[in-house]
This record gives structure tokens, C-alpha cells and sequence, in this order.
């Protein structure tokens, strides 16, 4: 019977293995208009390693030559790219069968929003689910015939140490992101311009300024939040020396 000792350092020998031969894939992902760009896009390969696209549609990986690769758009897959059929590993850029909608749209002089942060923060998190649920790999047990044994694939994660570390970084990046989401939709121009009165510029540099931590506005009540722009706004005009522009007289 094989040790756990060799057969660990098997799996090593394997892994290291897998790290040979490799490179970066890196290019943009367009619309089916082939102008806009599309952000979010999960990039995937088959090696278990993934990028997801920024705001202009860029992403970037690192892959083996025996990989392929997919772009997962709403959990919807394209086809596999063969890594060794990529002619320029550095500026693979494809197409998507989706038009980019804004969240945004014009009907007769009123601003209609698509969607509420409530819905677009219930789709992020089912669309990351897995990412969202990640836990660092450990030691598991499974049970086959009756009989207790080691996780092999929770085993071999603990030494995907790179992709631990991406899996764990993103994770803390979609959190982020969703807590400046909240912040954002609890301290926006509109409620602080109902309250204070300010106007641009003025209104800008108090929303940089005043802009509250996550904590506190998760724990605010309606009206202790408000009570806090009010408070912000006497201390602002203190501070600036700000005083409301006059209207003209006609």
C-alpha cells in the first residue's frame, strides 16, 4: 500500500508537471456589434485557471498549450478555443452573440433605470455563486462502499496554490465591489441634493469627502443617515466656506 508521504509527493511531481509550457492569452471581448465592449465576462481554462473582463472588455490569463478556452457570458458558455490554434496569444479578441444594453435609456426627457441595486446584487452573487461560496481546500473524507477515504479533488486543490490565491483574491474583490455598490445607491447625488440643496461642483466635492464607510451605512437607520448628511453638510459649509449661489432676479 502506498504512503501518504510518496503519494503526495506524486501529486507534486504531477502538478509541477502541469506548470511547464506555459503562457498568457490576453485580448478583448466585444458584442455581437463588435464596437462595445462587454464587461464581466468570465474567460475560463480547461487547466482550471480564469480571468474575468473589466469595463473595457480586456482580460488576461495565464494557460498551458494544451488548454482551451471558454467565455462564459450570464453562465452561458461559448465554444472551446484550443490554446494551440491561438495565431497572437496577445490580442485574442472575439465576439459574442449579445448586444450590451446601459442600465440606462431615454423616453420622452425621463431617465428610466433598468434594474434596482437589490436585483443587480441578488444576479451578481447567483452568477459568482461558486466564487462567492469559495472556501480553501483542506482535507475531506468520502465515503465509497462504506469505506472512508480522502477527497482526491479536494487533495489536489491544496497544491493549486496560484489558483487558490486568484479564487481568494477575486472573492474579496466581488465582496468590495458589492459593498461601494451599497454605498453608492445609499449616498448618491440625489438624496444629498434633496437634503443639503448643494449643486455642482460644490455637490461633488462633498460626495468625495462625506462619502461614508460601508459599516456605518449597512447599520444606519433612514433617519440616522440622513441625520448624518445634515450634519456633513453644517460641518461642509464651515469648513469651504460654502455659501448657496443666489438666484438671478429677473
Amino acid at each position: 500500500m502506498i504512503s501518504l508521504r510518496y503519494f503526495l509527493l506524486f501529486l507534486l511531481i504531477c502538478y509541477s508537471g502541469i506548470l511547464q509550457a506555459q503562457l498568457t492569452v490576453s485580448g478583448t471581448v466585444y458584442d455581437s456589434s463588435k464596437i462595445n465592449y462587454v464587461e464581466n465576462v468570465r474567460v475560463v481554462s480547461t487547466g482550471g485557471m480564469f480571468s474575468v473582463t473589466d469595463s473595457l472588455g480586456h482580460y488576461s490569463l495565464m494557460v498551458n498549450e494544451k488548454d482551451s478556452l471558454s467565455f462564459f457570458y450570464n453562465n452561458k458558455p461559448t465554444q472551446k478555443f484550443s490554446v494551440t490554434a491561438i495565431t497572437d496569444p496577445r490580442a485574442f479578441d472575439i465576439s459574442i452573440h449579445i448586444p450590451v444594453k446601459g442600465k440606462y435609456r431615454a423616453l420622452k426627457e425621463v431617465i428610466v433605470y433598468s434594474r434596482s441595486y437589490k436585483q443587480d446584487s441578488l444576479e451578481n452573487r447567483e452568477t459568482y455563486a461558486d466564487i462567492y461560496d469559495y472556501t480553501k481546500p483542506g482535507i475531506q473524507t468520502t465515503m465509497q462502499n462504506g469505506v472512508a477515504g480522502a477527497d482526491l479533488d479536494e487533495l489536489i486543490n491544496i497544491f493549486r496554490f496560484k489558483r487558490n490565491r486568484q479564487l481568494k483574491a477575486f472573492q474579496s474583490r466581488l465582496e468590495q465591489q458589492e459593498q461601494e455598490k451599497y454605498v453608492d445607491h445609499r449616498f448618491n447625488k440625489i438624496i444629498v441634493k434633496r437634503i443639503t440643496g448643494l449643486q455642482s461642483p460644490a455637490l461633488d466635492t462633498f460626495l468625495v469627502h462625506y462619502r461614508p464607510s460601508y459599516e456605518f451605512t449597512r447599520n444606519s437607520t433612514e433617519i440616522s443617515f440622513n441625520q448624518y448628511i445634515l450634519d456633513a453638510f453644517y460641518q461642509f459649509k464651515r469648513l469651504f466656506s460654502y455659501t448657496p449661489a443666489k438666484k438671478e432676479e429677473h
